[in-house]
């Protein structure tokens, strides 16, 4: 799919830095720059350090803000996404450090995806992730505390790199054996782009009849929301496509 088309009239480019664990080359990336605007410059950042676990994400803010700081000034950002729903889940007051010590504009995966889910109102959600039951705990928790209920299926993959292998067929599937176990939601969430639901998010809203939200969409909504800038982005979900207001809070 062509990318999404500039807004008329804007001359310079937005510059957005998304650092993560990833390298920018990973093939998981591509589906998101798929839907990345034409006028917004777009970095993807490998941050420093090996990581041989998701858990190794625990106690590194310090690190981490720096590392940000300081691409921010010479990549002169205009905003950044900072991916990884582990490091919030395994680093509680992370929003309030990065909101203190980062001065551009911030999207962060599970506060951008709960600002989504608030501003389709769901309450009562299926969490897909391929992560471990012990970390969807964390997400659970973290969910709520902003009153959002969710359910997840239990942990089926050796490890959650092995999502990287599942088609899109295959995330399809599993999004409905899961729906059919946990009827009782309002919304679909999905955190951790290995888990790739966004070649089929639109045909699954469509099928499904409910708003499905995955992180990455939600974190460019956020972040370009934040600066001010809004779009209409078809074929990957309601939050892109209607592109709603953010709603009130601390997002």
């Amino acid at each position: 799919m062509t990318p999404p088309s500039a807004q008329p009239g804007k001359l310079t480019p937005t510059k957005i830095g998304f650092i993560g664990s990833s390298a920018p080359s990973s093939p998981h990336h591509d589906s998101f720059r798929a839907f990345i605007p034409r006028d917004i410059s777009f970095s993807f950042v490998q941050e420093t350090g090996i990581k041989g676990s998701l858990y190794d994400a625990r106690g590194k803010l310090d690190t981490l803000i720096s590392e940000v700081k300081e691409l921010s000034g010479q990549q002169d950002w205009n905003g950044i996404i900072i991916s990884g729903a582990p490091k919030e889940a395994l680093n509680p007051g992370m929003w309030q450090r990065v909101v203190a010590e980062i001065e551009k504009p911030v999207a962060l995966a599970l506060r951008s995806s709960v600002a989504a889910l608030k501003a389709f109102r769901a309450k009562n959600i299926l969490l897909m992730t391929p992560v471990d039951d012990e970390l969807k705990k964390l997400y659970h928790d973290y969910l709520a505390e902003f009153e959002i209920a969710s359910l997840y299926p239990p942990q089926t993959l050796r490890a959650h790199t092995d999502a990287q292998k599942l088609t899109s067929s295959d995330v399809e599937a599993l999004t409905h054996d899961s729906l059919a176990k946990y009827s009782a939601v309002d919304a679909i969430y999905f955190q951790g782009a290995l888990l790739d639901p966004l070649p089929v998010l639109q045909k699954m809203e469509d099928e499904l009849r409910l708003p499905i939200v995955a992180s990455n969409p939600a974190m460019l909504w956020m972040i370009l929301s934040k600066l001010g800038q809004r779009y209409r982005i078809p074929g990957y979900g309601r939050l892109l496509s209607e592109w709603p207001e953010l709603p009130p809070g601390s997002f």
